[in-house]
C-alpha cells in the first residue's frame, strides 16, 4: 500500500511539474502596472524636447496584455490622452493616434524577462502626403520598482531620433 502512494504521489508531482512547464513565457515577467510621471531631469528628450513623450502614462498589465494610457502635450499645446492595447503573444496590435493615423506594434519580452521590446509603425497623412514612421522602444523597470526608462529609435523621413524617456512612479 506505500508503494502505491510513494507512486501516486510521485505521478502527481511529476504531472504539475509538467502542467507549469507549459503556462505561456510572459505569466513571468516583469509587472509595469502603475502611474508614471515623466521626470524631464533625467530623460535626454532631442530636439522636440518634453513634447515628443507623454508627461504621464498609466499602465495596466494582466497575464496575457498590458494597456497605456498616454497622455501629452501636442505641438499646439493641447493636452491629450492616447490608450493603447498589447498583448504578449507576439501578435500585432493595432491603435488609433492623432485622427485617423493608425500605429501596429509588436510587443516582445527580452530573454530574462526584465525588458519589454515594441516595435510599432505609424502611417499618417499630413497636407495630402503620406509618412511613414517605426520606432522601437525597449523599456526597463529599476529593481526597486519606482522608475521605468524607456529608450527610444525612431526612424522618420527627416532621419533617426533617438531618445531616453525616465518615468517615476507616483
Amino acid at each position: 500500500m506505500k508503494t502505491y502512494s510513494f507512486k501516486k504521489i510521485t505521478s502527481l508531482l511529476f504531472l504539475s511539474a509538467a502542467l507549469f512547464s507549459f503556462r505561456p513565457a510572459y505569466v513571468f515577467q516583469t509587472d509595469f502596472t502603475g502611474t508614471w510621471k515623466l521626470n524631464e531631469n533625467k530623460s535626454e528628450l532631442g530636439q522636440f524636447g518634453a513634447r515628443g513623450v507623454p508627461s504621464k502614462i498609466v499602465i495596466e498589465q494582466k497575464t496575457d496584455a498590458i494597456s497605456f494610457a498616454k497622455t501629452a502635450t501636442n505641438f499646439q499645446g493641447e493636452e491629450s490622452t492616447n490608450t493603447e492595447t498589447m498583448t504578449f503573444d507576439g501578435k500585432e496590435s493595432e491603435s488609433l493616434l492623432f485622427g485617423t493615423s493608425k500605429k501596429k506594434s509588436i510587443l516582445k519580452w527580452s530573454a530574462d524577462g526584465n525588458e519589454m521590446v515594441i516595435s510599432s509603425n505609424i502611417a499618417f497623412e499630413m497636407q495630402g502626403q503620406t509618412f511613414d514612421i517605426s520606432s522601437v522602444e525597449n523599456w526597463g523597470l529599476s529593481a526597486d520598482g519606482k522608475t521605468i526608462t524607456v529608450s527610444s529609435k525612431i526612424n522618420t523621413p527627416q532621419g533617426e531620433i533617438a531618445t531616453k524617456s525616465v518615468f517615476d512612479k507616483q
